[in-house]
């Protein structure tokens, strides 16, 4: 949950660590620092707080160094502090490294360093692994009997070393000071790439770091290492075998990172909704034949056809889709559906019969405990498919087989448009699974000409931004609120409370309207927003009734509704309409003003939208 990047080339590599550290500072905030090679001497410069915060003791102008590493951090041990900031350096003084992952068995192996004669400054687990490097690397004089190595080649090896004792996820960038002419990364279960442009190389946690100095990366695959020399670099495994690296084009561009005239990412990213869905959709749906072609699981679709079973799993947001998915596959394609959290998946002892399909869902493909799933469904021989946003990630990798979301690189913490497409990609594949099993290809037909046309009518809810705004204006002094939805909706309530709470920090529930009854209700106090949806669907009625007797108990109600209903109105303290869908896709339209209503209740509270706090954008640790 850190963000990591790493620059060896011919230009000073100040400047460029610190705006790779701006582009990936979603990752982590609470503090960040830089380590320079120059001459066999470090010069670093840490500090707690936000990117800006570091350029200020930064040198002006930058120092000639061509070699350094850049961290901004999430903290996981240790407070954000100077201290505890990275990059850390060993109790030599040699090496200096920065850390994106968890390190396990840290406290068993900082015990040993200690009794061995290494000193510990910070609290961090991160210090363990720097601290770990240096004794084998002052340690070891020689290997395997094979005489004294260079320092570069015992740099190595020292890393490897190390490495094979560290119990964890990592993704590290590594420099010596004996070595002023060498990068190392490693990775395993931290995301890790190597972009390759012209005379210089540059290792990040993200390719949004990468992008605007080449679009040629190598994605470290687990277990890997890449060792940078000055116009070369090799890649191997920990256990020194050679790997042969493949350079992949990275599938996003420099304009799709930055705000374009927009306040936040958040903004932009639910306005870019309707082009996100329609680049999902495109391509992937034969309206003339009424199926669905999803080139990246098309040769299992028989096997998917067979499937007796499907299990969901994933975290928040991707979650809270999942859940939408499971309503899909029932009722759709009739196959008995379950959705898990991933951090509870991995350590139950699941069931996974023949027969089980595991679909892992996750907008950066990195999710620690999503991968730790997949993981527990694969040994125990589940055919796991994955539905992710970001190419070349590690879940994308792991999976059996699945399906791109193609919306574009989301920086925002909360996610928005990574949501509507989860949802599309599940809808597309509940439909061609229904298809297949029961469904006439007449119905099939319809529901994809409804899906095709979701797009369009999220344009229209995008115009009543203000209004949303005027309701959250009103609303956001209060500190509690519910949010209440049936059927479809009820998972876009979940969402719609962890959006408010995600940004905004008001306290919010999501709950089935049906459950307020069973204790919730207790919570109700006179002008206490209860945000309804109140769609035009099977439940309509009986969400009338919920909406009463929230008003009964002096409730305020924000609910949203079915374009021309006017019969809702005496029932709504304020109403937002959105245009009307089928049961099955109301989703994608009425998690929309709710992410609208949260941001401007975060912006009206003067809250740093994109980067909430305590919050970081893909959690890669446990």
């Amino acid at each position: 949950m850190c963000g990591i990047v790493a620059y060896f080339g011919r230009k000073p590599a100040q400047p460029i660590l610190i705006e790779g550290l701006k582009r990936l500072e979603y990752r982590g905030y609470d503090s960040a620092g830089l380590a320079l090679l120059e001459h066999s001497d470090f010069s670093i410069y840490k500090t707690p707080g936000r990117i800006a915060n570091l350029e200020v003791i930064l040198p002006v102008p930058p120092q000639k160094a061509v070699l350094g590493i850049g961290h901004t951090r999430w903290a996981t041990h240790g407070q954000p502090n100077t201290t505890n900031a990275h990059p850390h350096v060993d109790y030599t003084g040699k090496i200096a490294l920065v850390h994106n992952g968890i390190i396990e068995n840290y406290a068993t192996l900082k015990k040993w360093l200690i009794k061995e004669g290494c000193t510990f400054k910070s609290e961090t687990d991160t210090e363990v692994a720097a601290n770990l490097i240096g004794y084998f690397y002052s340690k070891n004089q020689t290997r395997d009997g094979r005489g004294c190595p260079s320092e570069c080649d015992r740099f190595e090896w020292a890393v490897q070393q190390a490495i094979n004792e560290i119990v964890g996820t990592f993704g590290l960038a590594i420099l010596c000071r004996d070595c002023p002419e060498t990068l190392i990364g490693v990775k395993k279960g931290s995301p890790l790439i190597l972009g390759v442009g012209k005379n210089e190389f540059i290792i990040a946690s993200d390719a949004s770091a990468i992008i605007e100095h080449t679009s040629q990366a190598v994605y470290l695959s687990d277990g890997e290492m890449v060792t940078i020399c000055r116009d070369s670099f090799s890649t191997k495994t920990l256990s020194n075998e050679t790997v042969d690296a493949e350079l992949k084009e990275i599938e996003i561009s420099l304009d799709q990172i930055e705000l374009e005239g927009f306040s936040h990412y958040m903004q932009k990213e639910i306005a870019e909704q309707p082009a996100s869905l329609e680049t999902c959709l495109n391509g992937r749906i034969d309206l003339k034949n009424g199926r669905v072609v999803l080139g990246g699981i098309q040769s299992r679709l028989r096997e998917l056809t067979r499937t007796k079973r499907i299990i969901l799993t994933a975290c928040g947001t991707a979650w809270h889709a999942g859940l939408v998915g499971e309503f899909l596959f029932e009722q759709l394609a009739r196959i008995p559906a379950e959705v898990e959290y991933a951090s509870e998946f991995r350590y139950r002892n699941p069931i996974l019969e023949e027969g089980t399909v595991v679909i892992a869902i996750s907008q950066s493909g990195e999710t620690a405990d999503t991968l730790a799933a997949i993981e527990q469904a694969k040994e125990r021989g589940a055919t796991v498919l994955g539905a992710v946003n970001v190419v070349g990630s590690t879940i994308a990798r792991m999976t059996d087989a699945g399906v791109y979301l193609r919306v574009g690189p989301e920086i925002g913490v909360a996610s928005t448009k990574a949501f509507t497409a989860q949802v599309a990609v599940l809808s597309m594949l509940a439909i061609e699974l229904g298809r297949r099993r029961h469904l006439s290809n007449d119905v099939a037909e319809g529901l994809l000409k409804e899906l095709v046309a979701i797009p369009n009518k999220i344009k229209s809810i995008l115009t009543q931004s203000e209004i949303i705004r005027d309701i959250a204006a009103a609303n956001v002094d209060r500190e509690n609120w519910l949010f209440l939805g049936r059927g479809f909706n009820y998972p876009v309530a979940l969402e719609g409370a962890l959006k408010l709470k995600e940004i905004s920090y008001i306290h919010a529930e999501g709950l089935p309207a049906a459950e307020m009854k069973h204790g919730p209700i207790a919570l109700i106090t006179d002008g206490m927003p209860a945000v309804f949806i109140a769609t035009r669907c099977a439940q309509y009625d009986k969400i009338i009734g919920n909406i009463e007797e929230v008003r009964a108990r002096g409730g305020r109600t924000i609910v949203v509704a079915t374009e021309g209903d006017e019969q809702i109105r005496p029932y709504a303290d304020h109403v937002i309409y959105i245009p009307d869908t089928c049961d099955y896709f109301q989703p994608l339209l009425t998690v929309v003003p709710l992410q609208i209503l949260a941001y401007h209740a975060a912006v009206l509270h003067g809250h740093d939208v994109d980067k909430p706090r305590n919050l970081a954008k893909s959690v890669t640790v446990e």
